[in-house]
């Protein structure tokens, strides 16, 4: 799998279970980009734009009833014109991409834990991006059951799936960092917030300074 876009941006994806930290962890990226002096769009999925967000009310708090085949179309048609209208362009215009959540959900969530194949979810996903993949994805690793203990708030639909679905999310996202090594970061997420910040920017830092140097902004 490999991205059929040339772009001058930098598209950085975060990954993992529910619970994981991702929000938190990415608004922190985002400050210390921009105190680096750059100014990185900030998106999610499924949302990201008027219709995506639109579709990720049906998803998250949709019916209960929802079968798996609509979810996953759902999630592909919203991902579809997310980068269609608001990712490509920017990455096009050299921006920064910081974005929760990406394909690879798809293939953890719906491939395998919901068991409508892996190869099926990523090519169907590949059809809808046409190719876009990230430079780095972020993957947040944590055990589910301490994933648990931190969730506050109402669980939504793909919270409230038991355990071992989560197991079977993680496990996934495990292949997927083998498989796709040269852009998976793996990250221990179990730790306190800052030390969990400082293996993301650790993971980002060479690509960020690579970035800073093509399009001479920044303070590098």
């Amino acid at each position: 799998m490999s991205s059929t876009d040339t772009h001058p941006g930098l598209f950085v994806t975060f990954e993992g279970g529910d619970s994981c930290g991702k929000s938190t962890q990415i608004a922190l990226t985002k400050q210390w980009l921009e105190d680096r002096g750059v100014a990185p769009l900030l998106t999610r999925e499924p949302g990201g734009t008027e219709l995506g967000e639109k579709l990720r009310e049906l998803i998250i708090h949709g019916p209960d009833d929802m079968d798996p085949h609509t979810e996953a179309l759902l999630y592909s048609a919203q991902r579809a014109y997310h980068m269609e209208t608001k990712v490509r362009p920017a990455l096009l215009r050299g921006e920064v991409v910081l974005q929760d959540r990406y394909l690879d959900s798809s293939v953890a969530y719906q491939g395998a834990a919901r068991a409508l194949g892996v190869d099926e979810i990523l090519q169907l996903n590949l059809w809808a991006v046409r190719g876009l993949l990230p430079d780095v994805t972020i993957f947040l690793d944590l055990d589910p059951e301490v994933a648990f203990e931190r969730r506050t708030g109402e669980p939504d639909r793909l919270e409230r799936e038991p355990n071992s679905f989560q197991h079977r999310v993680r496990e996934q996202y495990y292949e997927l960092s083998k498989t796709y090594a040269d852009r998976y970061r793996v990250i221990d997420a179990s730790g306190d917030i800052e030390s969990v910040q400082q293996q993301i920017r650790r993971a980002l830092e060479p690509l960020v300074e690579k970035h800073l140097r093509a399009n001479k902004v920044g303070n590098a």
